[in-house]
């Protein structure tokens, strides 16, 4: 079986391994952070296997019984007006192997004022979408592999458009109980649009990623290390602003070596008191961080850090992210155990 799987997920990642980063897809609120808790880590973690419910919108396979009646609640107000939240709640029928994973994501643009060609208002629109997530997942054969999946419903209104797609997650995680250490695999966003916009198929967000954790064994910390986008090589596109002149006038475009695009890829994170009811994060994204940064300027873009604190049957988490030196995001979620 666990054979099986392993070809499955490489034949995926073989035949959809396109490049498809930012500007060349539809549906790029999928790839939103989910929650607070990833946010701090730098954006995405794919290995957190407790009672974090919100984890399984980005890893299926993390679904297990201690996110059992768990309800969190998330919301953002992102850059440049956006807002964005996600809600998840879980809910096991059988402690052994049957617990329900169910999440949504919602994005809202905000309100924009409309013009025809000839300069003449034509009012103000909106613009807003909805991912709906249905998810569940197994333990193979007895073994330290899992296995899990999310089937997801697309629904996109941007001003008199609108555009229906469904999509899966696959995600595979490895959990060594006597290292505290795992490793996933998870591809996300496999499908398309049902219905388009304007007669115009366009690509959804597909992507590849593989993250790795561990507690350490004296030390209250579990650091997180994932790579992103692995389907996409090179991920770095040159930047025009960091062209070099020479003497003569002659420019030269900016080169991104082997270990740079390796270095984007990447992004680290580290949680201090992981299993108690106070605990720090902080996290670095290394493409964030680069893509974002001002020339002979220190502004800290690609840093996270935030708090999570236990009170009762509730958990409130709170991150700030650096973006640029005139955008932050803040990000809030609630989780509440309802048993």
């Amino acid at each position: 079986m666990l054979r099986k799987i392993i070809t499955f997920f490489c034949l995926t990642i073989t035949s959809l391994s396109l490049a498809q980063v930012g500007g060349e897809t539809t549906y790029r609120f999928l790839n939103l952070m989910s929650s607070p808790r990833q946010a701090a880590l730098g954006g995405k973690v794919l290995t957190n296997v407790d009672y974090d419910v919100t984890q399984a919108i980005f890893n299926p396979a993390t679904i297990n019984v201690e996110m059992d009646n768990q309800l969190a609640l998330n919301y953002t107000s992102y850059l440049g007006g956006i807002s964005f939240g996600t809600a998840a709640y879980a809910y096991t029928i059988d402690r052994r192997t049957q617990t329900f994973h169910a999440g949504i994501t919602y994005v809202n643009y905000g309100s924009f004022d409309g013009y025809d060609e000839a300069g003449n208002s034509t009012g103000s629109f909106t613009g807003n979408e909805t991912a709906l997530s249905f998810g569940y997942a197994t333990q193979i054969d007895y073994s330290d592999f899992y296995f899990g999946g999310n089937i997801k419903l697309i629904t996109s209104k941007l001003e008199q458009y609108n555009s229906i797609g469904a999509a899966v997650d696959l995600g595979i995680i490895y959990i060594n109980e006597d290292l505290d250490f795992n490793a996933a695999l998870v591809v996300r966003n496999l499908g398309s649009q049902i219905t388009t916009y304007a007669d115009l198929n366009e690509r959804i967000p597909f992507e590849v990623a593989f993250g790795m954790s561990q507690r350490l064994e004296n030390v209250p910390i579990r650091w997180h290390v994932t790579l992103e986008n692995l389907q996409e090589w090179p991920i770095s596109r040159p930047n025009p602003a960091r062209a070099i002149s020479d003497l003569s006038g002659n420019q030269s475009s900016e080169k991104v070596g082997f270990i740079g695009q390796v270095i984007r890829h990447t992004i680290v994170g580290a949680e201090l008191f992981p299993d108690g009811g106070f605990n720090i994060r902080l996290g670095y994204n290394f493409r964030r961080g680069e893509e974002l940064r001002i020339i002979d300027q220190r502004n800290f873009s690609g840093l996270s850090a935030g708090i999570s604190i236990k009170m009762n049957k509730m958990r409130f988490s709170y991150t700030h992210a650096k973006f640029t030196s005139a955008a932050n995001a803040n990000f809030f979620g609630l989780q509440i155990d309802l048993q």
